[in-house]
């Protein structure tokens, strides 16, 4: 198969031809992983998580693909449930509210711990989850959540979707990290003279 430019690619992914995770040309729609996610796909919530911002420079259903896709091959290497963990990582994001505007109306309830709940709830409401996808995705912030995942692929999910947000905010632009810890120490100097 010829390689791609990443004009091609742009333009078979508007049309819906073409499904690619962050940091890889590989078009997922040829990929047996494909087979384990195609019907969540489909579903309208999942296509409603394109209308979201994550992890500034991507979309979560972008993030929730890149997890998805990860943590199957990460599972599948290293023999566990992989199906389950394509399919868990796809839901963990399962949530429809901008996080920054959450953040300011609900300052004492924390994010991070709060939105796997919500996503775990959407997700039973759309399907049947075993018990591995509703661990990986109740847990897929621990430790912040608190409770112990009970199953290898919730600590896998746990790295990935942390490797996966570095990389979205890194990727796209590699000088970002220098310009945020910049703004970081000058915000920090500012409020220390106020």
């Amino acid at each position: 198969m010829p390689k791609l430019t990443k004009e091609q690619i742009t333009l078979a992914v508007k049309n819906g031809d073409f499904i690619k995770v962050t940091g890889s040309r590989r078009n997922l729609k040829t990929h047996e992983y494909y087979e384990h996610i195609a019907d969540l796909l489909e579903l309208d919530e999942v296509q409603a998580l394109k209308e979201f911002r994550h992890h500034i420079m991507t979309t979560r259903y972008q993030h929730s693909l890149n997890v998805s896709y990860y943590n199957y091959r990460l599972c599948r290497m290293l023999g566990l449930d992989a199906a389950s963990a394509a399919r868990a990582g796809l839901l963990h994001d399962l949530y429809f509210y901008e996080t920054r505007h959450y953040t300011r109306r609900k300052p004492g309830i924390r994010h991070a711990r709060y939105h796997p709940m919500v996503a775990l709830e959407h997700a039973q409401e759309l399907l049947p989850l075993n018990e591995r996808e509703q661990d990986m995705i109740e847990k897929h912030m621990w430790p912040v959540t608190l409770s112990r995942p009970r199953y290898a692929e919730t600590y896998v999910i746990t790295l990935v979707d942390k490797y996966c947000a570095v990389i979205e905010f890194l990727l796209p632009q590699p000088g970002r990290l220098v310009q945020w810890v910049v703004r970081r120490r000058d915000a920090r100097k500012i409020r220390k003279y106020e």
